[in-house]
């Protein structure tokens, strides 16, 4: 487990509070980010498309005749109507608007009574706005800025940890898809009543789990529960105890849980956890993979889009165990509702400072120099960033 250090300290209040601050994330933390969009199996066939979010802002993702994928912004370019409302399937991509028509790869292609504009239409610059899409391991990332350094440069030695667990081998469980965030047709998306990061500094530590998840103390073996922060990502291990608890349910989970194919032997008995920077987790067990995003949806709001999965060639047992496996872990994302809205609260306490960070939430104390060193000369008065 990393050390705290003096340096070590959690963000102030004013940046979970202060729209100004929320405004700054959005042009120097989601605008230059990789955000989690999906997963390959959300974009089986040419001419497939999903909307993403990166912040605030919309991307679209397609899949071409050739089964490269394209991400642009969703936005037409003659008078800027959303082009993409829900996950859909065309050979070309056509504006609901005028009809201005783009080929998958975003060149223009055709708008309808051309000859009418007052000077030829320049197809070439008139081409949708583009953004960057990257596959790691089977799951689909976006970046607003077209010249971000690739993912794999900021997740360098997390395939070795974590690459077993995901590919395009994984096949969704339920209803749930991460890009349900932009379909006003979806079933819907999970909210927090609580900043974005106040739900990230959750996630980030193991401290709280033995006096809010007393399901989770009694499946995980606290005491050699690991957090490694790296640069670009955190890393978690949740060893499983030995001993069978006295919960019947979990007692179940404990009984039928057994690794998937092109797992370990020793997974069976270790959850691990994964925080991408600023705002993907991936949570990984021998019978799934749960991923999801904390999108600001305001200052005091969060949406939680997401999605579980598992391998194509998963047996009965293991489906049985995550069916389990997934009560229990309900129980534990009501609880943490609970804790970050009264978290939220509290931040807006006159005179309210924050305490000193235990060894147990080193990975919090990455985030907010992170998410310091992004804001720069935005970062709230207070804490020295102006």
């Amino acid at each position: 487990m990393e050390s705290i250090t003096a340096a070590s300290r959690p963000l102030l209040p004013a940046y979970y509070t202060d729209p100004a601050v929320l405004a700054a994330e959005q042009r120097r933390v989601f605008a230059r980010t990789w955000q989690l969009a999906g997963h390959v199996s959300d974009l089986p066939e040419p001419g497939s498309r999903i909307v993403a979010r990166a912040g605030d802002q919309e991307v679209l993702v397609v899949r071409d005749e050739d089964g490269e994928l394209h991400a642009h912004r969703n936005v037409c370019r003659h008078r800027g109507a959303r082009l993409v409302a829900a996950p859909e399937q065309h050979a070309a991509i056509r504006c609901p608007y005028h009809g201005w028509t783009y080929r998958l790869d975003g060149r223009l292609i055709g708008a309808p009574e051309g000859r009418r504009f007052a000077a030829p239409l320049d197809k070439p610059n008139l081409g949708l706005l583009p953004a960057r899409v990257e596959v790691w391991h089977g799951l689909v990332f976006v970046n607003l800025d077209t010249r971000a350094a690739p993912l794999a440069d900021q997740l360098y030695g997390l395939d070795r940890l974590v690459g077993r667990y995901l590919g395009d081998r994984l096949v969704p469980v339920g209803r749930s898809r991460m890009h349900d965030i932009a379909d006003p047709a979806g079933t819907g998306v999970v909210g927090t009543e609580a900043n974005w990061k106040v739900a990230v500094d959750n996630y980030l530590e193991g401290y709280h789990v033995p006096v809010a998840h007393p399901g989770l103390m009694r499946l995980l073996d606290y005491q050699n529960y690991t957090a490694e922060p790296s640069e670009g990502y955190a890393y978690f291990e949740a060893p499983l105890r030995e001993t069978r608890s006295a919960n019947r349910l979990e007692r179940l989970y404990q009984r039928l849980v057994s690794p998937m194919p092109g797992l370990l032997p020793e997974d069976r008995d270790v959850w691990r956890y994964v925080a991408i920077y600023p705002n993907t987790m991936i949570d990984l067990s021998a019978d799934c993979v749960g991923v999801w995003s904390m999108v600001p949806d305001g200052v005091g709001r969060t949406l939680l889009p997401g999605a579980i999965y598992r391998h194509r060639d998963a047996g009965l047992r293991t489906r049985l165990a995550q069916a389990v496996g997934q009560r229990v872990n309900r129980l534990v994302t009501d609880e943490d509702d609970d804790i970050v809205s009264r978290v939220q609260a509290g931040l807006r306490t006159p005179g309210f400072t924050p305490g000193p960070l235990s060894e147990r939430e080193a990975a919090i104390g990455w985030f907010a120099d992170r998410i310091r060193t992004d804001l720069g000369i935005d970062a709230p008065a207070e804490d020295g960033g102006r």
